[in-house]
């Protein structure tokens, strides 16, 4: 290929790679924001938490730990943090990183997370927007509102479905976990839910009623209550504590005007507030709710609030069953409907309080809160109670109950083999008795990153100079194509550090600024091993401008086969190591390639050129010097040597 159009195919990566760059994958800002890599977390301070989980007391299985690692990175992304890496390091440990200022955000990821399935006995839409901004209400929109506001069941955590609403079944065999026949499955056909709830009135309203004795609050309870108490004054206080059903905004849009103060309770002040008042206010929100700490609504022996598709409030029993009671949960494959259920099996004493669950939800009568609240969310055609199943903060489905359940049990709805095995998962993480135990956390100040980034670059700045001093001093003309190339290099580097950071994650770190400078030693062997070729070259007799293609198709097996076995040292360092490592054997191998695409493109082609120049022909400013001063300049043919 003729050198200059090597150099323009270099030109072209140079001008897609920085168009990528400042335009492509979700850029932003100024052109300088656009310029900037990511950092991580030793450059720009921050904090990282180590989890050591155990099983039972032994080793967690490989998909424990990956369920766990999924549900602390919801946590963590729950918290609103930005940029924040889970990974899994060995067998059992999970470390979290949080670069910027962490403060306590980490203290209760470790959490244990488990599964609680519980009656749905209230129902009511979520109506802060509207209770807040009456004035924005429709005219039209006042009155009952018609069965067409009920939720629909969809979503990333729950199946998608179309219409009707996901099911509880029996299973006929039980050792198919799940496949055949079973009763049939009445499903609720509502109209088409709207997309948002009615801006003055309120859905149907199921009021739940007391199961049982409130569970005794605690006395740091009690104290975060008084303070609330304060904060909204005691009158209004004593107005929302009185409420027995949520506020009906249908009758008086300016009704939950007078509650407004609870909309400016934090997510914390939110969860000391007992579950009816959370439930009964209107000003309290979903957003509110999804935001209190994680373990608000752990304790199964207290009725709960949630929020369910993030339209409506539910009021959910105790929790009479929970993952510890589940045996196993696999998706299946109806062999008679050909629609994909998830099988749950029992332990025998959770068999039991499956059953006395199920039993409950599926005997109600239209006088028990449970049936008015299912048919509030999914539709007046539905026949029978729903069980949520709950597992953090997120209701992740509320099947209706289609039988008491004494086997094997069948969660039906629009489920696909990938939705299907997603629920099955989490149904599985709960019964998995996986605890996390609070390893070292190590906070890095901002001030440490910022110092620990400037000697990052300072070292890869020395190295390069002194490579730069050395290449001129040594090779003179020579030495400025030395100096090209590795700045072109930097240049290739710095654009797909910017472009991965953006695009996938990647993050630099101070263990991946010593990879680059490491691969700065294996670009300046590639020059020795091409001059020094050429030297001998000339040395055997020919010309300087003959012997440069002669060099560069001898050196060339050398520099692949050295850049080649840097690369696979680098790719198997970062399949077999973790953390830093990684970070420290990807750098080294992305900089090695974008040398060798800098070797083809512009070294060879530069050197093609700069042999047909008379600088290049003078031994006091090509840096071939003695070799030149002894060798005749003449084609060759008159002095050569055979060759091997």
């Amino acid at each position: 290929m003729h050198p200059g159009r090597q150099l323009g195919v270099l030109g072209l990566i140079f001008v897609v790679l920085y168009l990528m760059v400042f335009f492509a994958g979700d850029a932003s800002g100024s052109f300088t924001n656009r310029l900037k890599p990511k950092l991580g977390l030793d450059l720009v301070g921050g904090t990282q938490a180590t989890y050591i989980a155990t099983q039972a007391g032994g080793t967690p299985t490989k998909e424990a730990m990956e369920q766990a690692r999924t549900i602390i990175s919801n946590r963590v992304n729950a918290l609103g943090v930005s940029e924040a890496e889970v990974v899994i390091q060995g067998n059992n440990t999970i470390v979290v990183s949080l670069a910027g200022k962490a403060d306590d955000q980490l203290k209760d990821l470790a959490q244990a997370a488990n599964m609680r399935f519980r009656l749905l006995t209230g129902t009511t839409m979520d109506v802060s927007a509207a209770a807040l901004n009456p004035a924005a209400s429709s005219p039209s929109a006042s009155g009952a509102p018609a069965p067409s506001g009920s939720v629909k069941p969809s979503g990333t955590a729950t199946p998608k479905t179309s219409g009707s609403a996901p099911a509880v079944k029996p299973s006929v065999s039980s050792g198919t976990g799940g496949q055949g026949g079973g009763e049939a499955v009445p499903s609720a056909t509502p109209s088409a839910p709207s997309a948002a709830p009615s801006a003055t009135a309120e859905a149907p309203v199921a009021t739940p009623t007391a199961s049982s004795t409130p569970a005794p609050v605690a006395a740091n309870v009690q104290a975060q209550r008084k303070a609330i108490e304060q904060k909204v004054g005691a009158k209004l206080w004593a107005q929302a504590e009185a409420l027995k059903a949520p506020v009906d905004l249908s009758t008086d849009p300016k009704a939950g005007l007078v509650y407004k103060p609870f909309a400016q309770l934090t997510p914390v002040e939110i969860a000391a507030l007992s579950p009816a008042m959370q439930f009964n206010v209107p000003t309290i929100g979903c957003d509110q709710l999804n935001k209190r700490p994680n373990g608000s609504i752990d304790d199964p022996d207290s009725p709960v609030v949630a929020c369910y598709e993030g339209q409506a409030k539910v009021m959910l029993d105790q929790a009479k069953v929970t993952g510890n009671d589940i045996d196993s949960a696999s998706p299946q494959l109806d062999s008679q409907t050909g629609q994909w259920v998830v099988s749950l099996n029992f332990k025998s004493d959770g068999q039991k309080k499956w059953a006395d669950l199920t039993r409950v939800a599926f005997n109600a009568t239209s006088a028990d809160p449970c049936f008015t609240a299912v048919q509030s969310l999914y539709g007046t055609d539905t026949e029978h109670c729903a069980v949520a199943v709950v597992l953090d903060k997120e209701i992740l489905s509320a099947p209706q109950i289609q039988g008491v359940l004494t086997g094997s049990s069948q969660i039906t709805g629009s489920f696909d083999g990938v939705t299907s095995k997603q629920l099955a998962d989490q149904l599985k993480f709960g019964a998995i008795p996986v605890t996390f135990t609070a390893g070292p956390m190590q906070t890095v100040s901002a001030t440490l990153g910022i110092q620990q980034l400037e000697a990052g670059l300072i070292a890869a700045a020395i190295g390069m100079a002194l490579v730069a001093v050395y290449a001129f001093f040594y090779y003179r003309l020579l030495g400025s194509v030395i100096f090209l190339s590795l700045l072109l290099s930097g240049l290739l580097t710095f654009g797909a550090l910017v472009f991965l950071g953006r695009t996938m994650g990647y993050t630099l770190t101070l263990a991946g600024i010593a990879g680059f400078i490491v691969s700065l030693g294996v670009a300046a062997d590639s020059f020795v091993i091409y001059f020094e070729r050429l030297k001998d070259e000339i040395h055997e007799g020919r010309s300087p401008r003959s012997a440069v293609p002669r060099a560069w198709h001898r050196a060339r097996r050398t520099i692949i086969s050295a850049n080649t076995i840097t690369i696979m040292c680098a790719v198997v360092l970062y399949v077999v190591s973790i953390g830093a490592v990684q970070g420290f054997a990807f750098a080294m191998g992305l900089s090695t390639v974008l040398d060798l695409l800098v070797v083809f493109l512009f070294r060879h082609p530069i050197m093609t050129m700069f042999a047909s120049t008379k600088a290049f022909m003078s031994p006091r400013v090509s840096g071939l010097g003695r070799v030149l001063r002894r060798t005749p300049t003449e084609e060759p043919g008159s002095s050569r040597v055979k060759e091997a």
